[in-house]
């Protein structure tokens, strides 16, 4: 199913050949995988061990009834809803240093959605020597501030979107409106990628 009828035709054959790797079904992988099926990508290669709890629904693409579930589970139920034919490889796992360059092996991007600073270095470190592009966030917990959150090119595979500074603590804690505006940005990065336009 076409959900997108603004492509062109080249733009739907590279989204539709495209497979988009997301380390992470929380606020940034949910919102980043419903962006990208609304734009037209159609196949996934994601992984969470996780389930939905009370605390994921004031940010994740979760509803109220799938409390107890597993996020992948729950997930495929709410982005099927989007295009009942879009391609949902879902590992239920947690991802380590040894099982990430396997699973993402064959994706033309892979888009980090950590919550934790050493989840996050453990990706990059683990497919540094891939030459697949990365979309990593960093820096987008609490309110306001929009203007801050950015998109880095760091090196030649990786992209860092957020403010570099606000990371979740007490003070902090995440929210939608700027855990939505990172995972946007993360979405829009990874489409320029596909599209070879500016990031």
């Amino acid at each position: 199913m076409n959900v997108n009828p603004y492509l062109s035709a080249a733009q739907q054959t590279i989204f539709t050949q495209a497979k988009i790797g997301i380390a992470g079904l929380g606020g940034l992988g949910s919102n980043v995988l419903s962006h990208l099926i609304r734009a037209g990508v159609s196949h996934f290669i994601a992984a969470d061990f996780d389930t939905v709890s009370p605390s994921n629904l004031n940010r994740q693409f979760f509803f109220a009834d799938q409390i107890g579930q597993k996020k992948t589970t729950a997930l495929t139920e709410n982005l099927r809803r989007i295009n009942p034919d879009v391609e949902l490889e879902f590992h239920d796992c947690l991802l380590t240093e040894e099982n990430i360059p396997e699973i993402f092996k064959n994706c033309h991007v892979v888009v980090e959605a950590f919550d934790k600073a050493d989840a996050k270095t453990m990706l990059i470190t683990a497919l540094s020597k891939t030459n697949i592009p990365i979309v990593a966030a960093s820096g987008l917990a609490g309110f306001g501030k929009s203007n801050d959150i950015r998109v880095r090119k760091v090196g030649s595979h990786l992209y860092l979107i957020g403010d570099l500074t606000s990371g979740i603590s007490p003070e902090l804690a995440p929210a939608s409106p700027r855990v939505g505006i990172a995972a946007a940005m993360q979405a829009n990065t990874v489409i320029a990628i596909l599209l070879g336009i500016q990031i």
